[in-house]
């Protein structure tokens, strides 16, 4: 099976992470609007990670066959892929702080979007606050943002894997 898999071409295989990706953000909507869980500022920004990923990875399923193409199409996989664990894994941090050191809850991202320059909204998001230190939903022990770690690691090492096997086949 596994040989099979790896004798897909690779537009199949970025077509498969698109639908990794569509699945990904299907659950988040599933989370926020059927189970009520509101995303905090950093949840925003890992799905617009794991969107542009998806969004990647659906180009990378075009007819493209420049093996430089193919080498761009891997550079972002990756670039995206990362932006997206280190958001996750400052929200990790975040969620494993002593209660006392846990920062206090700060606006809403529409609020400072709408009132703050740019910069200062990255900066504020990052630092991160109260409400990005609730742990709302768990899986096996490991909440939402440390499933998106693993699944983001994944898809990057699946996309670039794939990316430069056929970068390498084309040279």
């Amino acid at each position: 099976m596994i040989e099979s898999f790896k004798n897909l071409s690779v537009r199949t295989h970025s077509f498969l992470g698109f639908c990794a990706c569509l699945f990904l953000m299907s659950y988040a909507l599933y989370a926020e609007h059927i189970l009520g869980l509101e995303p905090c500022p950093m949840c925003i920004f890992q799905r617009l990670s794991t969107i542009l990923l998806g969004l990647v990875f659906l180009i990378g399923s075009f007819p493209i066959t420049s093996p430089f193409s193919r080498l761009i199409i891997g550079l972002l996989i990756s670039l995206t892929s990362l932006s997206g664990i280190l958001v996750a894994s400052r929200h990790v941090w975040l969620q494993n702080l002593p209660p006392e050191k846990v920062p206090g809850c700060g606006p809403g991202l529409d609020f400072m979007v709408e009132n703050f320059p740019l910069s200062d909204v990255f900066e504020m998001v990052f630092s991160g606050s109260g409400e990005c230190a609730n742990v709302d939903w768990s899986l096996l022990g490991l909440s939402m943002p440390a499933w998106v770690i693993i699944s983001l690691s994944l898809l990057a090492i699946f996309g670039v894997w794939s990316n430069l096997r056929s970068y390498n086949k084309a040279i």
